[in-house]
C-alpha cells in the first residue's frame, strides 16, 4: 500500500497545478479577449478549459490517486471550482471599470486560488483537515 504524501506535498504540488492553471486560464481568457468575445464569457469559456486540466492535475498528482471519479469531480466543481467561476467573474465584471482588466483577472485569481486548496482536498480526497 503507498503511503500517503504529507499536507505540505500536497500543497506544493496545488501550487505547480494552480500556476499552470493559472497559465492556461489567463492564455485562452487573453487569446478569447483578443478575437472579440466579451470579458464574462472569455471569463468562463478559459476557466471551463482550465477547471478540466486542474481536476485531472490535482486528482492525478497532487492529491491521493485512488479515486471515484465522478463524484469526486462533481464535489470539485460544486465546491472549488464554481467558486472560482464566481470569484472570477464577479471581479472581471465589477472591477474592470476601477481598475482595468487585467488587474481585475488577477485579482480573482489570487483570491480565488486562496479558497481552492481546501475544497480541492475536500472534493478530490474527502478530507477537510490532517
Amino acid at each position: 500500500m503507498e503511503q500517503e504524501r504529507p499536507l505540505q506535498g500536497k500543497a506544493v504540488r496545488f501550487l505547480i497545478v494552480g500556476v499552470g492553471n493559472t497559465l492556461i486560464d489567463f492564455s485562452i481568457f487573453g487569446l478569447l479577449i483578443h478575437v472579440g468575445l466579451t470579458a464574462l464569457l472569455a471569463n468562463l469559456v478559459a476557466w471551463l478549459i482550465a477547471v478540466v486540466f486542474s481536476y485531472v492535475a490535482n486528482a492525478n498528482w497532487s492529491f491521493e490517486r485512488r479515486v471515484r471519479h465522478l463524484p469526486a469531480l462533481l464535489r470539485f466543481v460544486a465546491s472549488g471550482a464554481l467558486v472560482s467561476l464566481l470569484v472570477s467573474s464577479l471581479a472581471v465584471g465589477v472591477l474592470t471599470g476601477f481598475i482595468g482588466l487585467w488587474p481585475a483577472k488577477i485579482a480573482g485569481t489570487i483570491v480565488a486560488a486562496i479558497l481552492n486548496f481546501v475544497a480541492a482536498r475536500w472534493s478530490i480526497e474527502n478530507k477537510l483537515a490532517r
